[in-house]
């Protein structure tokens, strides 16, 4: 069975506008200067254990704040926050600790996490020939479970897929859907996976783009700028996984902003998944990383001037809206995924929702 294409195209040319502000040139977290994303998707189909590895619907992604060469000796200031700790986002302590980062942001499989992590040391090695030496790095990586459709009673990703993720990473449009790190996910009982978005901050002209893992449930609930969907369109047409699930969300600011700064912005992803219908529930876990790009610094040294807190309020609301569309994006381009067992993981239907959005007025001609 072949990796399913991308729906297209995204909703945003359909006439859907998420808030007020102005989308970047790509509507993506890639809007923000020098920001970076790769996947490699991880699409096998073997017998079931021990015999074979089974049936494999995951990957990796890799979101670059900047060249990795030189992220170590000069980190992005970050900040995180969490909604609902059932999940993981290591490096999370250090970020919290140091106020910055100092590798890729890697996203996984929650049982992945370990050999991503293992990859992660293996690109910062490569790039700076300190690391292990006379230095220490611990990778960035976050996850979400894929395990309703892909098998994961064994780690599908190899440690070297973090490499490739790395290798692979380009500006510009970014792939979303059931690709990388979103390939086995699914949202409020449909097909989801990666998602990205971006919002220009007028009072200061800065980008500011999310990019999402998207895997939250239960069905129903889904809500697409304010309309409940899931209400009206009901849920699959086949029973679908109904634990909680989770979210990554990686936010990314072209603005000098200091960690603690970054915190609240990164908080202000969980207003963006709770416009979606989000309410993380138990054991799901909900944990965001914000960083800003203009913001480096040589390693060690305290950050340069910052924006005031006064002028935050646009970055804020460019968070969220950003946060909200990325979630829909991600539901928008995700085909259908028949997954292990034979499971289904559903498209959501365009033409409904799109005559429902449209009898409640959210597409602009």
């Amino acid at each position: 069975m072949s990796i399913p294409a991308p729906r297209g195209p995204r909703l945003r040319e359909h006439g859907l506008r998420i808030g007020r502000f102005e989308v970047g040139a790509a509507n993506a977290i890639t809007d923000v200067a020098g920001v970076t994303v790769g996947h490699v998707t991880v699409w096998r189909d073997e017998p079931e254990p021990p015999v074979g590895r089974g049936v494999a619907r995951t990957g990796v992604t890799a979101v670059l704040p900047g060249p990795v060469e030189t992220l170590h000796a000069r980190p992005i200031p970050a900040g995180t926050a969490v909604l609902n700790g059932s999940g993981e986002l290591t490096g999370s302590l250090q970020i919290g600790d140091w106020g910055c980062i100092e590798t890729p942001v890697y996203l996984t499989s929650t049982h992945a996490v370990g050999r991503v992590y293992d990859g992660a040391v293996e690109v910062a090695v490569a790039s700076e020939p300190r690391i292990g030496t006379e230095d220490f790095v611990i990778p960035v990586v976050g996850e979400c479970d894929d395990s309703w459709l892909s098998e994961g009673r064994i780690v599908q990703v190899e440690a070297a897929d973090a490499g490739r993720a790395v290798a692979a990473a380009e500006g510009g449009s970014v792939a979303e859907g059931a690709v990388g790190a979103g390939t086995g996910m699914l949202t409020k009982g449909w097909k989801a996976g990666i998602g990205t978005s971006s919002r220009i901050a007028p009072s200061i002209g800065a980008a500011v783009g999310v990019l999402v893992l998207s895997n939250f449930y239960p069905p129903p609930g889904l809500v697409m700028d304010g309309v409940p969907v899931g209400e009206v369109i009901g849920e699959p047409p086949e029973t679908t996984r109904t634990k909680a699930g989770s979210c990554i969300a990686v936010v990314a600011v072209d603005a000098p902003l200091g960690p603690h700064q970054l915190q609240r912005v990164a908080r202000r992803a969980g207003l963006g998944l709770a416009r979606c219908g989000s309410v993380a529930h138990h054991g799901s876990g909900e944990i965001f990383v914000a960083f800003a790009v203009p913001g480096r610094r040589p390693r060690g040294e305290a950050p340069s001037l910052t924006v005031p807190d006064r002028a935050l309020n646009d970055i804020f609301e460019a968070a969220v809206d950003a946060t909200e569309e990325a979630v829909l994006n991600a539901l928008w381009a995700a085909p259908e995924v028949v997954g292990r067992e034979g499971r289904i993981g559903h498209a959501l239907p365009h033409d409904a929702v799109l005559e429902l959005l449209a009898a409640h007025g959210r597409l602009q001609r």
